[in-house]
């Protein structure tokens, strides 16, 4: 238990609706006789938020505060990400750990103005979410206590969690046939528990809930010209968008093209290896398009250094600290770098593949009368006295070799 917590105390719960968080709100009460503040970030996960509402009133909870974080989570997380170019391990397109930074500064807002003790989540003790939620937490409200009850309950799994859910008439959408725990935004839709945590298992066709299968996405391609202001996605096929109409119809589109599905065991902060199905239509379009663009906008030492950061962006995001000096300091080179970065791009979409095959921008270092080849400005004899330079330090070590007799 967590101490500084007294009865009639109130707690804001980050609630999501799912079988944790709905399970939570009379745990909470019948453990510290607390009352519950249901607190709901609406970052475009589809849920009926009627039902969402009328769910944690049932549930036992004091209050319930959805919030429309839809437009805020593209502009000031996902797109910044985006920009950045980051991406763990390879593969993860950072769809849940990128709106947890922003689920915790409003978790933090609704505690304030309810004059809470204390904030609580339904991240387990063996994720990364417990301590995204709460790194954002203590970067913006360092005196509120955290209550994680994975951390202290009975309760193992999610089969017993079901059981818990039945026993206090709390309906929920996981049964024991199909117990993926998933998390869906904007951005992407997340898959984890059952089956899949056996990684020589494919991953069954039930799983995904999003996009096509690409062998049965449509046999034609589809064409879709992405505009981009200052590394920021604004058009689609030359008509501007706002962002969250922007993304909706990226998403649409490559869902119906099965685009963006990802299966991946990847490393968790908290130590062990997971398994994680992800569907990411929408933003792997984005990313593809994005370094399309930058291809052309970008020096070679910029596009290198971003490689750099874009690295060490992606460890920052999925280690809960986009709060932190280093990612505010990172951002900076990434917004500089990001000026030249305007500009339109071609991206065909089919069966399960984003390619790009065009871009313009009136910021282009791409010079045709350099590059062709017919004729064109270059002096190919300069070539020369470059290639003696450059490979001089080979020609310096070769000779120290045959002086000692090594060659």
């Amino acid at each position: 238990m967590v101490d500084g917590i007294h009865p009639g105390d109130t707690v804001v719960l980050a609630y999501s609706g799912g079988l944790d968080t709905s399970i939570i709100i009379p745990w909470l009460k019948e453990n510290y006789g607390v009352e519950v503040v249901a607190f709901c970030a609406d970052l475009g996960q589809g849920d009926d938020l009627d039902k969402v509402r009328d769910k944690a009133f049932a549930s036992g909870a004091k209050a319930v505060v959805i919030k429309d974080l839809r437009q805020e989570f593209l502009t000031d997380y996902a797109f910044p990400m985006l920009k950045s170019q980051a991406i763990y391990e390879n593969v993860y397109l950072l769809g849940t750990a990128i709106a947890r930074p922003l689920i915790a500064k409003h978790l933090v807002e609704v505690a304030r103005e309810y004059h809470a003790t204390a904030v609580a989540h339904g991240a387990t003790g063996k994720g990364n979410d417990q301590v995204r939620f709460e790194l954002g937490v203590m970067a913006w409200a360092p005196d509120l206590k955290v209550i994680a009850p994975w951390r202290e309950w009975n309760i193992t799994g999610r089969n017993e969690a079901m059981a818990y859910a039945k026993e206090h008439n709390i309906p929920v959408s996981a049964t024991p046939s199909s117990p993926y725990s998933r998390d869906q935004n904007l951005w992407h839709i997340s898959h984890e528990g059952g089956v899949l945590e056996d990684p020589s298992v494919k991953t069954p066709p039930d799983v995904y809930t999003w996009t096509t299968d690409p062998l049965e996405a449509p046999n034609t391609p589809q064409w879709v010209r992405v505009g981009f202001d200052k590394g920021v996605p604004v058009a689609i096929n030359g008509e501007e968008r706002e962002p969250v109409d922007l993304m909706q119809t990226l998403n649409q589109l490559g869902a119906q093209h099965g685009i963006g599905r990802v299966t991946m065991v990847e490393n968790r902060l908290v130590g062990m290896k997971s398994r994680g199905v992800y569907e990411t239509p929408g933003g792997t379009i984005l990313y593809a398009a994005h370094q399309g663009l930058t291809s052309l906008t970008w020096d070679r030492e910029t596009q290198a250094f971003a490689q750099t950061v874009a690295l060490r962006m992606a460890r920052l995001i999925y280690d809960g600290l986009w709060f932190s000096a280093l990612r505010e300091s990172l951002m900076a080179f990434v917004n500089t770098a990001n000026e030249v970065v305007t500009g339109e791009v071609d991206v065909m979409l089919y069966k399960g593949s984003a390619t790009v095959h065009a871009m313009t921008s009136p910021f282009s270092l791409y010079s045709a009368d350099l590059a062709t080849f017919d004729g064109g400005q270059y002096n190919h004899h300069d070539a020369e006295g470059f290639i003696h330079l450059f490979g001089l330090p080979l020609a310096v070590r070769q000779r120290l070799l045959q002086q000692r007799g090594d060659a």
